[in-house]
C-alpha cells in the first residue's frame, strides 16, 4: 500500500482511504499529513467505512476525538488542528485510545509531536495542478 497517489477528487481520496484500510491491522497509529482541505477527513471516510462502519464521519475539529467502531476494533479519529501545546494531547486520554484492538487515525499530528505515540503509517497530502498527490510510508 505503500506509495505515491494521484487524486483528483473526493471520491478517489475515499476509494483510497478504503484500500488503505485493508492494510491495517490493529494496533495501528497514522499520521494524517497536509494543509486545510487537502482530504485528511474525506480518506478516514473511506477507511471507517470499509472497516465495516457505517457511521456518518466527520471531521473532529470541534470535538477533537470521534470513535467508531468497526470490525476491525475502535478507530480513533483525532484533529489537533486547535491543540495549542503538546501538553494539551494529555485531556484527549489517548493512553485510553492505545489499545490492541485500537486504530488511531491523527491529523495535525506535528502540533501534539513529544505527546503522541509513534507511527505505524505516515499520510500526507498535497495539492498539484488538478488535484492531490498522496504519500503512503510504512514507518
Amino acid at each position: 500500500m505503500e506509495g505515491e497517489y494521484q487524486i483528483l477528487d473526493g471520491e478517489e481520496m475515499r476509494a483510497l482511504g478504503e484500500s488503505f484500510a485493508g492494510a491495517l491491522q490493529p494496533p495501528e497509529v497514522v499520521y494524517l499529513e497536509g494543509d486545510l482541505g487537502a482530504g485528511k477527513t474525506t480518506f478516514v471516510q473511506g477507511v471507517v467505512n470499509a472497516l465495516g462502519s457505517k457511521a456518518a464521519v466527520v471531521s473532529p475539529t470541534y470535538t477533537l476525538v470521534e470513535e467508531y467502531f468497526t470490525a476491525a476494533g475502535y478507530v480513533h479519529h483525532l484533529d489537533l488542528y486547535r491543540i495549542q501545546t503538546p501538553d494539551e494531547v494529555d485531556g484527549l486520554a489517548l493512553r485510553d485510545r492505545c489499545g490492541d484492538d485500537s486504530i488511531l487515525l491523527i491529523e495535525w499530528p506535528e502540533r501534539g509531536i513529544g505527546a503522541l505515540p509513534s507511527p505505524s503509517w505516515e499520510v500526507s497530502m498535497g495539492y498539484h495542478d488538478s488535484g492531490r498527490t498522496v504519500c503512503i510510508t510504512r514507518r
